[in-house]
């Protein structure tokens, strides 16, 4: 029977695009034959083998299937563009970009070790641990950016936006992810983190929303991410453009679609 790696084999079947997508695949060990975990991309098997793909993730983590669903909601195209990433953490936004075309991204992150191995040897990444993104200088991350991600924690998105437009060029993009827990005051924050109510939703969006107008940020979109956090919160993802024209967010509207959606 002939044989072929196993690469190119899920590739051939329509499972990935590319080699590279079919080895993080393999890496992360979600691909298995009768029952056996198939992690080495380059192994010759049998062209008829049986395969099975357990909990498909096209990410190194979540965070990647969160942004790649705004870049589709907002129509974006990210090919070519120079990038950072703030709060990089595990690398999920920063391998959304690469996969997606870009041409480089500096990855910032307060802590140390964290970013996936495969984004670390990227060509294309830059890597910046131990850096607080508010008191870092953006000559030094690479500024001026065409595009910046945003996927903080334990902090509000209003803390770093006038860094934000330090590092972006004129007309750059910022998609920055929501979590309300981090943007309500401690009284609307219920017990575990978890914010159910759509009003309090409605009021961390306004929150963020209202601060830009202090900004030359414009908001040009909202939207909610498809998967829930890890605690289980429903986040959101707000796009918005350095001197660019303010667009009507219609803040109640997108989160009575993710309760639609995500509720139950």
């Amino acid at each position: 029977m002939a044989k072929i790696r196993l690469d190119d084999l899920l590739i051939a079947r329509g499972h990935f695009a590319a080699r590279e997508q079919a080895a993080r695949a393999c890496i992360a060990g979600i691909i298995r034959s009768n029952g056996m975990v198939l992690s080495k991309p380059g192994i010759l098997v049998d062209a008829e083998l049986p395969i099975e793909l357990i909990g498909l993730r096209h990410y190194v983590s979540r965070g990647g299937e969160k942004l790649a669903g705004a870049l589709e909601d907002f129509a974006l195209s990210v090919e070519g563009l120079h990038c950072i990433d703030i709060g990089a953490s595990t690398g999920g936004f920063t391998d959304c970009l690469l996969q997606r075309g870009v041409a480089s991204v500096a990855a910032v992150d307060v802590g140390y070790g964290q970013l996936a191995w495969q984004i670390r040897n990227d060509e294309r990444v830059a890597v910046f641990e131990r850096t607080n993104i508010r008191n870092a200088d953006p000559e030094v991350l690479g500024a001026p950016f065409d595009l910046a991600v945003v996927d903080v924690s334990f902090m509000t998105v209003r803390n770093i936006l006038i860094q934000i437009e330090r590092l972006l060029a004129s007309g750059g993009n910022v998609i920055a992810l929501i979590k309300p827990q981090f943007e309500l005051p401690p009284e609307d924050v219920g017990r575990g983190g978890v914010i159910s109510e759509p009003r309090l939703h409605v009021k961390a969006l306004e929150l963020v929303l209202g601060n830009l107008r202090g900004t030359t940020l414009a908001a040009h979109g909202l939207t909610y991410s498809r998967i829930k956090g890890a605690e289980g919160n429903i986040e959101f993802l707000l796009w918005a453009q350095k001197t660019g024209i303010c667009a009507t967010i219609a803040i109640e509207e997108v989160v009575r679609q993710a309760h639609g959606q995500l509720d139950g």
